[in-house]
């Protein structure tokens, strides 16, 4: 073929139909597999085959296929039975859920920057202009999903449910400018798909002990008092500490001596719009010696994640499809690496997706019986920005 060329396959498909979206090819040096996603087996080798026209399969060292989550599982279990390090990433609905071992990880399509683990040479530029221009959906949609989550409510179906919507922006520079320039304890880019920039810990591990960290609870910190008025808000008051229990029975269904250690400390977050306060608690448990054998099954035995879900969970996310109308996809999922010993993972929320040409912010927030539908959809808007040094 002259010179061998590198063969990066991105296959995203967010169509129920399993249809490829997205296939992308480059050609550099070597035949390599880097990214193959939500894609039906027959699919996948019948568009190789004909691109290449080869055999590909070994190309597929680590590929994920639609409906594939215990495959994922078991490869996690295998990875923390030898301590052998990975990144996951699992998407809401866990249709497309990803595992790589992170010696697998090419930087030229998935960078992360996660706690103290990065393979991203990306450095902040304080100096570098940056513009984003929103625009939000209409107040009248929004009300219309709101009303549907609270009717549910009102008939005790759920106490907190997250609602969430698409934001179309206007950026002037791309995805891995966002990711450089961006100031988050998580990053991930996966090339011209998303990039996530995330302040909230979904869960971490270290020497037995799991621990999370839910956030609830936002407020411009330029308002007057704005401290007091975030921890004295009954609203908020009320779904941080659902949120609390439910995060708490969660760990609870994988450890043991489960306890909330901080309860509703509030951060500073600097953005590229206005600086925010946030509430967050932390609660932990003990896990059992063998953990790092089962490390697959703990984290999906948690998912989805309650703060990004609601309370109780399972009947909350039939809420959530019927008044948001369109799956999530890896918006409001997990990701995370496991070292060989410890494991840091969050929730992707502050989330930037490319579509074609388009960009969109994914934002939203939690619903109770209480809340008013002008201030939700206000934070809404509020909470699409990039947090910037």
């Amino acid at each position: 073929m002259g010179h061998k060329a590198l063969l990066t396959v991105l296959l995203i498909s967010f169509y129920k139909d399993k249809l490829i979206q997205t296939l992308l090819l480059k050609k550099r040096q070597n035949f390599h597999l880097l990214y193959v996603a939500n894609v039906c087996d027959k699919c996948f080798y019948d568009a190789i085959n004909i691109l290449i026209q080869k055999p590909v399969g070994f190309f597929l060292s680590f590929v994920t296929k639609l409906g594939s989550m215990n495959q994922v599982v078991n490869q996690m279990n295998r990875c923390g039975a030898r301590d052998i390090p990975f990144l996951f990433i699992i998407d809401f609905e866990m249709k497309r859920p990803l595992v790589f071992p992170l010696n697998e990880i090419d930087a030229s399509v998935i960078k992360y920057d996660i706690a103290n683990h990065s393979n991203s040479s990306s450095h902040q530029n304080k100096d570098l202009a940056f513009q984003l221009q929103k625009y939000p959906v209409n107040f009248a949609d929004y009300r219309e999903a709101f009303d549907i989550v609270q009717e549910h409510q009102f008939n005790g179906n759920s106490y907190l449910t997250n609602l969430t919507f698409s934001t179309d922006i206007e950026l002037d520079m791309g995805l891995e400018d966002v990711f450089a320039i961006s100031k988050a304890k998580y990053k991930l880019l996966i090339q011209n798909h998303f990039v996530v920039f995330s302040p909230e810990t979904f869960v971490t591990i270290r020497d037995g002990t799991i621990q999370s960290f839910p956030m609830k609870g936002t407020i411009d910190a330029s308002l007057p008092n704005a401290r007091e008025q975030l921890l004295n808000d009954a609203k908020e008051m009320a779904e941080h500490n659902t949120i609390v229990d439910l995060i708490r029975n969660d760990l609870s269904m994988v450890s043991t001596n489960v306890e909330v250690t901080k309860f509703r400390y509030v951060d500073y977050l600097r953005t590229s719009e206005k600086d925010l306060l946030q509430v967050s608690s932390e609660i932990c448990g003990d896990l059992p010696e063998d953990y790092p054998l089962r490390i697959g099954d703990i984290i999906t035995t948690l998912l989805p994640a309650g703060s990004i879900s609601g309370a109780p969970k399972k009947k909350t996310v039939e809420i959530i499809r019927e008044a948001e109308q369109q799956e999530r996809g890896y918006y409001t999922g997990v990701a995370g690496i496991f070292d060989g010993k410890n494991l840091d993972s969050f929730v992707m929320i502050r989330f930037i997706e490319k579509s074609g040409e388009r960009y969109f912010y994914h934002s939203g927030g939690g619903i109770t019986a209480r809340s008013e539908a002008e201030k939700e959809y206000r934070e809404l808007i509020d909470k699409v920005y990039v947090p910037v040094a």
